[in-house]
């Protein structure tokens, strides 16, 4: 789905930059310019990013490499 129309941001693309390690508003509009532009899909973006977010921190907390660090 589209989150940001003006810069063609998706919610997949929110995902992948996560993947990527990003983790602020301000790093996901310096990665895809999500939000730079109207504004409009601001809230929307946090809250897939937030979500993305808590899903790669969960994913983590069970990687046995994660625990020996």
């Amino acid at each position: 789905m589209y989150v940001c129309v003006c810069k063609a941001v998706t919610d997949s693309d929110i995902r992948q930059a996560v993947d990527g390690g990003v983790r602020s508003m301000r790093q996901l509009t310096r990665e895809t310019g999500c939000s730079s532009q109207c504004g409009s899909c601001a809230q929307l973006a946090k809250s897939v990013l937030n979500e993305a977010v808590a899903q790669t921190s969960e994913r983590l907390r069970f990687l046995p490499s994660a625990q020996m660090a």
